[in-house]
């Protein structure tokens, strides 16, 4: 299994079960995430973007990873991804290095998946 598989997959098992609990305040934090991302006064792709910045600076894995994957289908650039890694390290200070290192290896992993590698 793939690292962007094993990720996905276990990300949607997980979902699953946190929402079997029928909890109301877990289920109404869920849909504001899922909501604060449409489009309004910034576009969904600019959110992204500030997403996947906010993630690298909290060091949040799992989240970049998210909102890598989420970049990739967005259509977002090589590029552009890593103007947001440098402005996260340079928020974030050097302890952001090691999910930089991260974050290129699953944008490499994006890339080749789509290329089909």
């Amino acid at each position: 299994m793939s690292l962007i598989e094993e990720f996905n997959e276990y990300r949607t098992r997980m979902n699953a079960r946190i929402f079997e609990a029928q909890n109301k305040t877990l289920n109404r934090f869920f849909a504001l995430d899922k909501n604060a991302y449409a489009d309004g006064a910034l576009d969904r792709r600019t959110k992204e973007l500030l997403a996947l910045v906010a993630s690298m600076v909290l060091r949040c894995d799992d989240c970049i990873r998210y909102h890598l994957g989420t970049c990739h289908k967005l259509g977002i650039s090589r590029e552009e991804i890593f103007e947001v890694f440098a402005i996260a390290n340079l928020v974030g200070g050097s302890i952001c290095i090691p999910h930089t290192r991260r974050a290129v290896e699953y944008w490499d992993t994006l890339e080749a998946s789509a290329q089909g590698a």
